[in-house]
C-alpha cells in the first residue's frame, strides 16, 4: 500500500521536478503526507502491512516503509509552505542543498508496494552481491541478495537516507550484475550474502 498524490506543476528546472526526501516527526508521516497533498504537492508515502500483538488482540497496521520520511515530487519554490507544514522536522540535504533521490529508487520502491510480495524494512546494507531481478512484477529492479531465516530477500537501498526496503524472492528470478552495470544500488551487504 502507499499513499500518494500527483499534483505536479510545469517548471523549468530539473532540480523542481526531481524526488526529495522530508523527515518527519516520530509517527508523523501520514499526517504530513496528507496536508501536504492538499496544499497541492506530489507527495509519496510507501506503507507496508504490520502485525501487532498486545496481550488482548492482534491488530494490523499500515506503517511507513521509511520511518519518519515522506517523499516529495518537486515544489522547492514553495519549500517555506512545505517547511510550516504541521510535523515537517526538515528537508533531506547534501552540502546545504536539497538532496535528490533518483526517479529509478522512487519507482523501484513503487513496484516493491504495488505488487503481490510483500516488503518490509530492512537495515541499511553496505557490502555483498548486486543482483537484478530477471522474471516477474519486479523484473528489471536492482538490489542486494540476503539470506534471511533460510529465506532469500531482496534488499534496495536509498543511499541518501540510509534506510532499505526487503521483499522476499525466490533466488532464481534474480542474476548477478557487475557494481558497474548497477544505476543506484549500493554493491555491499552487511551479514551474510547469498551467492548466486
Amino acid at each position: 500500500m502507499l499513499i500518494q498524490t500527483e499534483n505536479l506543476h510545469s517548471v523549468d528546472q530539473v532540480s523542481e521536478v526531481a524526488w526529495h526526501a522530508l523527515y518527519t516527526r516520530h509517527q508523523h508521516e501520514k499526517l504530513v503526507a496528507d496536508l501536504l497533498s492538499r496544499k497541492n504537492f506530489s507527495v509519496f508515502l510507501p506503507l507496508y502491512e504490520a502485525t501487532h500483538r498486545w496481550k488482548d488482540r492482534i491488530k494490523k497496521l499500515w506503517l511507513p516503509l521509511f520511518p519518519s520520511y515522506v517523499f516529495v515530487k518537486g515544489g522547492l519554490d514553495r519549500q517555506l509552505q512545505m517547511m510550516m507544514t504541521p510535523g515537517v522536522h526538515s528537508l533531506v540535504a547534501y552540502s546545504g542543498q536539497a538532496a535528490a533521490i533518483p526517479d529509478e529508487q522512487i519507482e523501484a520502491v513503487r513496484r516493491m508496494v504495488e505488487g503481490p510480495l510483500r516488503a518490509e524494512p530492512h537495515p541499511f546494507l553496505k557490502c555483498g552481491d548486486t543482483v537484478r531481478v530477471t522474471t516477474g512484477p519486479l523484473a528489471g529492479v536492482e538490489g542486494i541478495l540476503v539470506r534471511k531465516k533460510n529465506r532469500t530477500r531482496l534488499v534496495l537501498s536509498i543511499e541518501m537516507l540510509m534506510k532499505s526496503v526487503a521483499v522476499e524472492i525466490d533466488a532464481w528470478m534474480v542474476e548477478r550484475i557487475s557494481s558497474a552495470d548497477s544505476v543506484f544500488i549500493s554493491s555491499h551487504v552487511a551479514g551474510n550474502p547469498l551467492r548466486v
